[in-house]
């Protein structure tokens, strides 16, 4: 294949300017391109490529247990391989047509799996550690810091981030450029499964469901403005320019926003806090700087939906 070629096939992959992160442009993505071509030819499939991420994940949380430079390099290398092999899954399942139920529900379990090692392995690692200006060890608080982190923060952030990226690009793009989906469509879907033979449709439509309403719960301007957009354009297409280009002004600045939320930030905040060997820098950024941006994209979100409603459905009636 030449390098043409090549970055024609990059190009297709990024949906949009407006949501796609400058290091995954010129780093991540074409990496992980390079790996599904060669997955292809060595016909490794994509749920193969996403079990080796999930392996490389946990293994790199094993390495951050460790205080010392090399352990830690280690868990840094191990940990950017299993960002590319994210990358790398989806590009291949597109390029192969072998999209799976499953697979989409590996892909989403993955990150997670990776978070889960890395919190536990900074309780570990400063378990015996005084917390900073006292004479008291981290102990059961660093085990109620990582908690509020990963539960409360990282999994609503990460969630209201990805919502926010699929409404913007279903405005700019229509349903055919967004993934942007709704909890009553997948309950309708749950609700119309068989009862039997169908175990992992009832698991991930399921766990679906609770996902999209947990995003849907957080934006109620959002959803009135949605629904209204909906009954009078139920063709995307057909929603005026002028709809389009005043949520775009208003969503186009949240998309930094939505980006920092996402792998990059959250993996530079943890290379550089354990390699100074103060591991609970990455957590304590997890529940103030990164909560605050979480509140600050929410709150310009919101009133950017009440805004639009007003305009186009509250005073046309």
């Amino acid at each position: 294949m030449d390098i043409k070629t090549f970055k024609q096939m990059l190009k297709a992959s990024f949906k949009s300017d407006d949501t796609e992160e400058t290091i995954d442009v010129y780093f991540t993505r074409p990496i992980g391109l390079a790996f599904a071509l060669l997955c292809r030819k060595l016909k490794v499939t994509p749920n193969m490529v996403t079990y080796l991420s999930m392996v490389l994940g946990i293994a790199s949380g094993v390495m951050f247990y460790y205080t010392d430079l090399t352990h830690n390099i280690i868990g840094i290398l191990l940990l950017m391989m299993a960002n590319f092999c994210d990358s790398t899954d989806g590009q291949l399942a597109r390029m192969t047509g072998q999209k799976t139920l499953i697979g989409r529900m590996l892909d989403g379990f993955s990150g997670d799996v990776w978070f889960v090692a890395i919190y536990f392995a900074i309780v570990f690692r400063i378990w015996n550690d005084p917390i900073p200006f006292t004479d008291v060890n981290w102990e059961w608080w660093g085990l109620l810091m990582c908690a509020v982190a990963g539960i409360i923060c990282h999994s609503k952030q990460c969630s209201l981030s990805d919502y926010y990226r699929q409404i913007h690009l279903y405005f700019l793009l229509g349903k055919e450029g967004s993934e942007l989906d709704d909890s009553v469509t997948q309950k309708a879907i749950y609700d119309n499964l068989p009862e039997k033979g169908a175990f992992w449709d009832h698991k991930f439509y399921f766990n679906y469901y609770h996902y999209c309403r947990s995003q849907e719960s957080r934006t109620p301007n959002f959803q009135r403005f949605y629904k209204a957009v909906k009954e009078k354009y139920p063709n995307a297409a057909d929603m005026p320019q002028q709809l389009r280009d005043d949520f775009r002004k208003g969503s186009l600045p949240l998309m930094k926003f939505t980006n920092l939320q996402t792998f990059n930030f959250r993996a530079i905040t943890l290379y550089i806090s354990c390699l100074i060997g103060m591991p609970y820098i990455y957590p304590i950024v997890e529940i103030t700087v990164m909560s605050g941006m979480y509140h600050y994209m929410h709150i310009v979100h919101e009133r950017l939906s009440k805004r639009l409603y007003i305009k186009y459905f509250e005073s046309a009636a």
